[in-house]
């Protein structure tokens, strides 16, 4: 009797089968999240350089041999012109050239290219010290001692120095726009009160996390509530999409979360290094998803808001009205299906 209450057993090629879909499953998981930083390698970084022709067109050429290709150089007129660039987030940095040398970075804008700018600005001071030994030689005079100034435009906070706090933020991000929108997807019914629930989630959401990094933490500057809104917006385009695939296509629509957010958004999402950081056309692709049209949103109203944010606006709310219509037309599709008369049999005649 109690052994016809045990299940039978599952079959061994099934059993085979399912350990090597699930091995192949945590190869994929690996490849996506180690292959952006194993191939990390900076590409037409865009920075500034002001000066006198004289003095740029060395810098340039000098730059161009020994970086190979990783700045992408725009020349402007004067240093407010430069510093104008950087607050709106059309380069990371930049070379003015003149009686006193500067080289001006962006911490807030990533600490990787602030790290470049910080290489690059003891490159500048090397040069300009080579410069005044030869020209001191040459007149037989003492070698002066240069100076490059480095100075921070846009400085991360005080209580982020290092820009960790900004960083660590993106992946809770992912996971708690895919709980909610899961959560909603498995204990929601009737396509308004989804609607309800994931506009109650993203706002409801976007204050206590908003709260958390910028009013506990620290690590978020500008407008409280313009904050709030990216948040929001960004937990809205990823909860939306699942409920919405999870209307339209039942419980493996609710796998769609995962792989587009987890696995091909969140590790080119640019959270921690910029889109000029990765394989080309990668960069460019994350910030079609909202994980990265979130980070950069999330940076840009912190920080940069002189930056124009219409994009990653633009991406997260597309995704949002994308998910909401098909929550909408996956509600009424089934109630369609399940309001059907059925079809009474032909009668059968003699």
């Amino acid at each position: 009797m109690n052994a016809a209450l045990h299940a039978p057993h599952t079959p061994w090629g099934r059993t085979i089968g399912l350990g090597v879909v699930l091995s192949f499953v945590v190869c994929i998981v690996v490849l996506a999240f180690s292959w952006p930083s194993v191939t990390l390698d900076p590409k037409n970084v865009p920075i500034g350089i002001s000066g006198p022709a004289q003095a740029v067109q060395p810098v340039e050429q000098a730059l161009n041999e020994a970086a190979d290709g990783v700045f992408d150089l725009q020349e402007f007129d004067d240093r407010d012109a430069a510093v104008q660039a950087i607050k709106t987030r059309d380069i990371y940095g930049a070379v003015v050239l003149g009686t006193t040398p500067e080289v001006l970075t962006s911490s807030a804008a990533s600490t990787a290219t602030n790290q470049l700018m910080t290489q690059l600005h003891t490159q500048v001071l090397a040069s300009a010290q080579q410069q005044a030994d030869a020209a001191a030689q040459a007149a037989g005079a003492a070698a002066p001692t240069v100076t490059v100034k480095l100075t921070d435009v846009v400085p991360l906070s005080d209580n982020d120095p290092r820009g960790a706090g900004l960083a660590a933020a993106a992946l809770p991000l992912v996971f708690g726009g895919m709980i909610g929108g899961v959560a909603i997807a498995f204990t929601v019914s009737g396509v308004w009160r989804r609607v309800v629930a994931l506009i109650t989630y993203a706002i409801v959401g976007g204050l206590a996390i908003t709260g958390i990094m910028q009013g506990w933490f620290g690590v978020l500057e500008g407008d409280y509530l313009l904050n709030v809104s990216a948040f929001s917006l960004t937990l809205l385009a990823m909860g939306a999409t699942i409920v919405g695939f999870a209307s339209m296509f039942g419980r493996p629509g609710i796998a769609v979360g995962p792989v587009l957010f987890m696995l091909i958004g969140n590790p080119i999402s640019g959270a921690t290094f910029p889109k000029e950081f990765y394989p080309t056309p990668w960069g460019e692709i994350g910030q079609f998803f909202p994980p990265g049209a979130g980070a950069t949103l999330i940076r840009n109203l912190s920080y940069f808001p002189d930056a124009d944010s219409t994009f990653p606006i633009v991406v997260l709310a597309c995704w949002a009205v994308g998910g909401l219509i098909l929550t909408g037309l996956g509600h009424f599709r089934n109630e369609a299906s399940v309001g059907e008369p059925e079809t009474a049999p032909e009668a059968v005649t003699a």
